[in-house]
């Protein structure tokens, strides 16, 4: 697999990325979403998976996230994080014209997708949400409630079953150990609204979620995709599984299904 760094210009600075390639002419393009506090390059083995099924794959790190320009962590408007994806997935169709494009978000990168399925969801053969933050987030409403945010990280178990996982969030330079920041969970909160409020997505859409996240109730989740999926919306869920599905124990299963998914939305429609 070839990995290609990649760097434009974002709403607020540079941000950068990874393009993830293999030896055959690709099927599909993959634009991949991460979450917060992480970077793009915790997906590798999920670009992996997907270069060996046809794709090329396509990532960046946020505002504030990674290797791109800005404060730590601190996004003020997910509408332009938004259209930095929208520039990479313009990058992408310059590099394919003809490929068909499918939209991967995780957690926080779930929010974004779910949004930017909205505005140019007609564009993407499949959408697919890993763990999004969708409806309300507790977490987030707990923390705006309090007179000063406490300097506590996520909860590396939370994470995965399996421990290898938390470890290695833990030891990463690149993910943020630090305390949230107010102006970021208000804007999450606020994008939380306009994704209710926005209408149903009628584009392929495909929701996948562990039953024993923590961090982002499966449950919470569930009142928000009730309003955001359409006619061609699907979803599943995984026993006893934490946040990071992509990361689970079961990730092969997880990422059966999302190949699966995408297989059956693509323009040719057929099997590999």
């Amino acid at each position: 697999m070839d990995v290609t760094d990649l760097a434009f210009e974002g709403h607020a600075g540079t941000v950068v990325g990874r393009r993830w390639s293999g030896a055959d002419e690709p099927e599909y393009v993959v634009v991949l979403i991460h979450g917060y506090g992480e970077h793009c390059g915790r997906y590798g083995h999920v670009a992996a998976r997907l270069v060996e099924d046809g794709a090329v794959v396509y990532a960046i790190d946020h505002v504030g996230h990674g290797g791109s320009a800005g404060e730590p962590v601190l996004i003020t408007s997910f509408q332009e994080v938004e259209e930095d994806v929208h520039m990479l997935e313009a990058h992408a169709r310059e590099e394919h014209p003809t490929l068909p494009v499918v939209l991967i978000g995780h957690s926080m990168g779930g929010l974004i997708g779910a949004r930017y399925a909205q505005r140019w969801g007609d564009g993407l053969a499949a959408i697919v949400l890993s763990a999004p933050v969708l409806g309300r987030w507790r977490a987030a409403e707990e923390l705006l409630a309090a007179d000063e945010i406490p300097d506590a990280p996520i909860d590396p178990t939370t994470l995965s079953r399996d421990p290898s996982v938390g470890e290695a969030y833990v030891a990463d330079p690149l993910v943020w150990h630090g305390p949230f920041k107010r102006p970021t969970l208000e804007a999450i909160q606020e994008t939380l609204g306009v994704i209710r409020f926005a209408g149903a997505v009628d584009d392929p859409i495909l929701w996948l979620h562990g039953e024993d996240d923590q961090l982002v109730p499966m449950a919470d989740t569930k009142w928000g995709w009730e309003s955001l999926a359409g006619r061609r919306a699907s979803s599943k869920s995984y026993p006893g599984a934490r946040h990071e599905i992509l990361n689970e124990t079961n990730q092969d299963e997880v990422l059966d299904d999302v190949i699966a998914f995408i297989r059956a939305n693509l323009p040719t429609r057929g099997a590999k």
